[in-house]
């Protein structure tokens, strides 16, 4: 990492990395504007010409993609971290080797969730897991079909993950635009020609969401031209070629993708077994439409990721706070612009059969401002010490949430599930993250001043300073995404300037010498 990689003064362009998250919420905006219109129209759709339970049904078997993040195993933060920290991407092996290593562990994952849904469908376990929300007719069907898609699609992430540490999340999110229009074209068609397809409305977003995968795929061995492509071809030479140590930064996201869709995505499956299909129907509809404002928020939000991901590998101090103001003002504001529309969105999706009560709207708005609220601390907290202090805290959120939501459900019924996420968040995600970014920040501020003393050199000659600075606090906090290269470098760095010194203490053995000539011609 160079100096011209940070600006002429070796301080982070701030505006580059606030218009990156600008536009991608632009985009997200513009994509979820269109999707949310198509998803509109196509909910009002499914509601009028397949019924409520089917609606409920969609809504249950479309969030296995929310419960089940994990079964990347916690890959993306060796992707991302590993792109977004190398100065030449196209020809990084560590880059390289990060990829092989993805496409292996993703294609172990992706093959045991196919047989795990064979497993199920099969023994007939699906109303068990997922209660009275299926259809009796084709839902266990439906439940293990879906959950087959998605494992065979698993692989295919790694491009999006790619664009993410490219600084490219606009064209990750631009992609997401194929989905509303082929759910549109692909049911309004059944509809058309009549075809029977109500207990599979689910499997078609699946195969939708599968096309953003091989979009993002395409798009990113395009951009980092050949490494991908010869990725793929590595990666059944086990033995031959290595990949990266992926355990330091996987093992406590793959913990935290285990724990977070249990204590934040299950809320369906709460009210499939304690409420009915009727507030399962409730909770989906104000979802569909509160998700617009959180998906936008979380765009804008992952793209913070690469962000302080290079602001460590170049040694700089980032601070999330001003952001972290910023995002929660945007959440609340979108939040309750939404609310205020959303008797008249519902009434428009469900022709009526479907209202959306004051604790509902009041318990979004809430959720939605702490959600937003904690993506840029998060965002700054992915490397490896911060990535482990968030384990604990998420882990006890587990059962915090459940007890909250089921205590809820029985007081306000659909809205229970919001209410108790948004307390989790507050607990156990924002004011811990919070404690630890401002002791963070403090440390590294403090570690950044004692280095500038200690290696400012004399001459007033800074050069090598910033390029090995990053690389100093990687070894320091045990970070795992520090490159061969980077090391290569800090070794021409150091070797220039023992030369620099042989050079200093030769000439002044010259100038002693000249003196000693000078007393002898006295």
């Amino acid at each position: 990492m160079t100096r011209a990689a940070t600006g002429s003064a070796g301080r982070p362009k701030r505006g580059g990395a606030m218009a990156a998250v600008g536009s991608t919420a632009a985009v997200k905006v513009i994509v979820m504007g269109l999707s949310g219109v198509l998803g509109i129209i196509t909910s009002r759709m499914i509601i009028q010409n397949f019924g409520t339970d089917a609606y409920a049904q969609y809504g249950l078997l479309s969030t296995f993609p929310t419960l089940l993040p994990f079964a990347d195993l916690g890959i993306a933060a060796i992707v991302i971290n590993a792109v977004a920290g190398s100065s030449s991407v196209r020809t990084d092996d560590f880059v390289k080797r990060s990829i092989v290593t993805a496409f292996r562990v993703l294609l172990v994952s992706g093959g045991i969730m196919v047989a795990v849904a064979l497993l199920i469908t099969l023994a007939g376990w699906w109303p068990v897991l997922l209660g009275e929300g299926l259809l009796p007719d084709g839902g266990s069907l439906a439940a293990g079909l879906c959950l087959a898609v998605f494992g065979l699609v698993i692989p295919l992430t790694v491009g999006q993950r790619i664009l993410v540490g490219l600084k490219k999340t606009s064209t990750q999110v631009a992609s997401q635009a194929v989905v509303a229009p082929f759910m549109l074209l692909a049911i309004g068609s059944a509809v058309m020609f009549s075809v029977p397809v109500g207990s599979y409305l689910a499997v078609i977003s699946y195969v939708a969401n599968s096309l953003v995968s091989v979009i993002c795929l395409i798009v990113a061995a395009r951009a980092l031209s050949p490494q991908i492509g010869s990725a793929v071809k590595l990666v059944p030479r086990v033995r031959s070629y290595r990949g990266v140590p992926a355990l330091g930064l996987a093992w406590p996201m793959l913990v935290q993708m285990i724990a977070l869709p249990v204590a934040m995505q299950t809320g369906r499956l709460l009210l499939s077994h304690l409420a009915g299909p009727d507030e399962l129907a409730q909770y989906n509809l104000a979802s569909q439409l509160f998700g617009i404002v959180l998906q936008t928020v979380a765009a804008a939000g992952i793209a913070l990721w690469p962000v302080y991901a290079a602001a460590r590998s170049a040694g700089r101090v980032e601070s999330p706070t001003v952001p972290t103001l910023w995002f929660l003002l945007g959440g609340l504001v979108l939040g309750t612009a939404l609310a205020v529309l959303s008797p008249f969105l519902a009434r428009f999706v469900s022709g009526g059969a479907i209202t959306l009560d004051g604790w509902m709207l009041v318990g979004f708005v809430v959720f939605v401002g702490l959600q937003a609220a904690k993506y840029p601390v998060g965002m700054y907290m992915t490397d490896k010490t911060g990535l482990v202090f968030q384990v604990l805290p998420i882990v006890l959120m587990v059962p915090l949430n459940l007890g909250l939501s089921w205590w809820f459900i029985g007081l306000v019924g659909a809205a229970g599930p919001v209410l108790g996420s948004a307390i989790s968040v507050a607990v156990c995600q924002l004011v811990p993250n919070l404690w630890y970014v401002s002791r963070d920040l403090g440390r590294r501020r403090a570690e950044a001043a004692s280095s500038a003393a200690v290696d400012q050199p004399a001459d007033g000659d800074g050069d090598g300073t910033t390029a090995t600075a990053g690389l100093d606090v990687d070894e320091q906090r045990g970070d795992e995404t520090a490159t061969d290269q980077a090391i290569a470098e800090r070794a021409v760095a150091e070797r220039a300037a023992d030369e620099r010194a042989g050079a200093d203490d030769r000439a002044g053995d010259g100038h002693r010498a000249d003196d000693d000539d000078e007393k002898e011609a006295r």
